[in-house]
């Protein structure tokens, strides 16, 4: 069924918002991460490091959901239509953005954005001395994460450089498996971008070891956990990651079926984007908002210990005031 115009619209502004309460959430735990840091470095709470340790993995974890989201806004078929942001680039450079797309989101971000997590994850299983509290950690990871991301990107680039030479050389081999966009109808001027199968089925390869491992992870971190609040987030957290990512890859496959102006395509489009919006915030809010909480919390619940203990101490040193004037007047 062809896509009505309100329908492209109303799937391209929800998408926009969407993404813009996404970017507001994660500058939000990036402002609360430097907070809880500034903190732990001035007050001196050292049994907080070890829970503040991983701050620049985290926002960088940040840093890349922002980073796909703003992928995201760039691929919609809205701001390609007549009147709109992309719609004065030519067809060759508006099937160029889609292709920049396929390589920047699917090859670098959200491959990043997995590794980031599962890297995030197994920090606590680490020793403690080469850790999290191991002032090389974070650089050691974020190079850990770029390092096992690169094969990825390089294959999906690869992928849409050898597309055109494919589609010549196996005349057989049908369109949807190469091709990043294509003509949108009654305008050839417009290019629409859709998800070649060959790319998704890589990423579904990517998403299927690293889903393997995060189950394997999670019941290690499990039998470690004994607060039931923590097992909860990280239930949560192993079922929302290791459901929805395969979720969304069988979604961008399926969207093959259509054509990008037609209601199913932006509807399977759409879907794709939410599971991994969804997916997204889920990781943001446990792997960096609740643990900046809990040791904001525990920085207090120390405040307040300390605040205690001087009190009694002044009214000890008071009651020895007392005690020693009336042994005087006696």
């Amino acid at each position: 069924m062809p896509l009505t115009r309100y329908s492209a619209e109303a799937f391209g502004v929800l998408t926009i918002c969407l993404v813009g309460l996404l970017v507001l959430l994660g500058l939000v735990c990036i402002g609360y991460t430097f907070y809880l840091r500034s903190r732990v470095l001035k007050q001196g709470f050292i049994l907080l490091s070890y829970f503040s340790g991983p701050w620049i993995i985290r926002i960088t974890f940040i840093l890349f959901t922002i980073w796909w989201g703003f992928g995201e806004i760039i691929r919609l078929n809205y701001l390609r239509r007549p009147g709109r942001v992309l719609n004065v680039l030519d067809f060759k450079w508006q099937e160029n953005v889609c292709k920049f797309y396929i390589v920047s989101n699917l090859g670098f971000a959200e491959p990043c954005l997995f590794l980031t997590l599962m890297f995030l994850l197994r920090a606590p299983l680490q020793n403690i001395d080469t850790g999290i509290l191991s002032r090389k950690w974070n650089g050691k990871t974020a190079n850990c994460v770029l390092l096992f991301a690169l094969p990825m990107f390089v294959l999906q680039l690869f992928l849409i450089l050898i597309g055109p030479e494919l589609r010549e050389d196996r005349k057989e081999l049908p369109l949807y498996f190469t091709r990043t966009a294509r003509s949108m109808q009654n305008s050839n001027g417009i290019a629409l971008c859709s998800y070649p199968l060959l790319n998704t089925i890589l990423l579904g390869l990517f998403t299927t070891v690293l889903t393997a491992y995060l189950i394997w992870l999670g019941r290690r971190i499990l039998k470690l956990v004994i607060n039931k609040g923590l097992q909860k987030r990280v239930y949560t957290l192993i079922f929302s990651v290791s459901s929805l990512l395969p979720l969304r890859v069988l979604l961008l496959g399926l969207s093959v079926l259509s054509r990008p102006e037609h209601f199913l395509f932006e509807a399977l489009a759409f879907s794709a984007f939410l599971v991994l919006l969804c997916c997204a915030g889920v990781c943001i809010v446990i792997l960096v908002y609740c643990p900046v909480a809990d040791c904001l919390a525990l920085g207090n619940l120390n405040d307040l210990e300390a605040r205690r203990r001087v009190i009694l101490d002044d009214q000890n040193d008071t009651a020895s005031l007392i005690a020693n004037q009336t042994h005087l007047d006696e």
